[in-house]
């Protein structure tokens, strides 16, 4: 077996913003795993088809070659990525599952306009009409020569929000101001920079401006609206800090804020639209019913079908994991409806964990009371979004024209994308 000290290194290298060094890292730990010199798990029903990339912002730095890694050595059924506003990672990942054998499913998460919930808010807090919605079961990073005006919208669209939010919020921060293509934008890959990178940017400008504690906690104490123990504490969990920045500065209220308009989101049906051209599946993305939007799952499901979705999305962890009891009882009560409200509409239901803050988990607890009941039904979803991957440039995806003729019954459908799914690797 390799010595620990090496797996560190390759698995460090794996998660490096050079390419090539991710690659040649890559290629050591396939060729160390077909040796059987480094330890792999046998495959379990363990999987994460949520797991977003160096490509938007991961809380642990993962590049889409390491989440390959991560799922072939843990042994996870399947594993899928998915990044805000873009599809950069997805050939480096299939090129990576491909060579490690397992599952993949790619995915690209926005926001849309619904105009028909207008006035509720949806799955994105303070944002009436807007909602966080997915594509899921890309299979490659190019797009249709026709679509490319919109993937680019997409990306730009997000990019110009976050440069803006930096410029509103330089003032409050100063003398710790960021200088957005180089200290925001080099955090990834291909500049695709979220709230989250802009966080972790100004902790680390606030290190360099202030190397004493003491007076980095004065800083924050004074910026942040805290008291100074407060702040003294903050600088030593980074986690909290970067939270309590993005809390104060750019939420509802803080100086780079910036209202939701309508206009700077695609629509709900042209997103949609966007997904089946690139061959994927438009998903769902449920938040936790809490809100007026989510409120009646039959009534939202129903209208995201009429606009063309046929799967959806659900982080589980924080639907269960409480340790207020009672908001446990609530928020499980809301996840067995949705749940529920798919079963009996035949949409598979796919789940994972985000990975997009530290402290997030790698993987669900699919054995804890509140997903046992339904760990073949997540099993299934990903074994249907695993099959269509595979079978979509054959012109035989879950959506295809094909497979409307060969299944038209949902049921049947999924039963058939399922059974292949779990039997076919990349």
């Amino acid at each position: 077996m390799i010595g620990e000290n090496e797996l560190n290194t390759l698995e460090k290298e794996l998660n490096s913003m050079d390419p090539q060094l991710r690659a040649n890292a890559l290629s050591e730990l396939n060729d160390l795993r077909i040796a059987a010199k480094v330890p792999i798990l046998p495959e379990s029903p363990v999987h994460n088809l949520h797991c977003h990339t160096i490509y938007s912002y991961n809380g642990y730095q993962f590049s889409p070659s390491y989440i390959a890694w991560l799922s072939c050595k843990s042994g996870w059924f399947a594993a899928g990525i998915v990044d805000f506003d873009v599809l950069d990672a997805a050939d480096e990942f299939f090129k990576a599952a491909r060579l490690l054998n397992i599952r993949g499913v790619c995915g690209i998460e926005t926001r849309a306009f619904i105009r028909e919930l207008a006035d509720r808010e949806i799955n994105s807090p303070g944002e009436p009409g807007v909602a966080y919605h997915m594509g899921v079961g890309f299979t490659s990073s190019a797009v249709p020569e026709a679509e490319a005006v919109f993937a680019a919208s997409l990306k730009n669209t997000a990019a110009e929000r976050t440069r803006r939010i930096v410029e509103l919020v330089n003032p409050f921060l100063a003398p710790a101001a960021l200088d957005f293509d180089k200290d925001v934008a080099a955090l990834t890959p291909c500049g695709n920079a979220t709230e989250r990178h802009v966080c972790y940017a100004y902790r680390r400008k606030a290190e360099q401006m202030f190397p004493a504690p003491a007076e980095r906690a004065g800083f924050w104490s004074a910026r942040l609206g805290c008291s100074p123990e407060a702040a003294a504490a903050l600088v030593n969990d980074p986690v909290k800090l970067e939270a309590q920045i993005r809390a104060k500065t750019m939420k509802k209220g803080g100086p780079g804020y910036v209202p939701a308009d309508p206009a700077s989101f695609p629509a709900l049906a042209d997103m949609n639209r966007f997904v089946r051209a690139c061959g994927a599946i438009p998903t769902i993305a449920w938040l936790n019913g809490d809100s007026p939007g989510e409120a009646d799952p039959d009534a939202l499901l129903d209208l995201h079908i009429r606009h063309g979705a046929a799967m959806l999305n659900i982080i589980p962890d924080r639907n269960w994991n409480f340790s207020d009891e009672e908001l446990r009882r609530k928020r499980i009560a809301e996840l067995n409806r949705v749940i529920d409200a798919a079963v009996r509409r035949n949409m598979p239901v796919i789940v994972g964990t985000e990975m997009n803050a530290p402290g997030l988990k790698l993987v669900d607890d699919f054995a804890c009371d509140a997903l046992v009941p339904y760990l073949e039904t997540f099993v299934d979803g990903a074994a249907i979004a695993a099959a269509h991957t595979l079978l979509q440039p054959q012109g035989q995806g879950y959506l295809s024209d094909w497979a409307a003729a060969n299944y038209p019954d949902l049921a049947e459908r999924n039963k058939f994308f399922a059974g292949y799914g779990r039997e076919h690797t990349l």
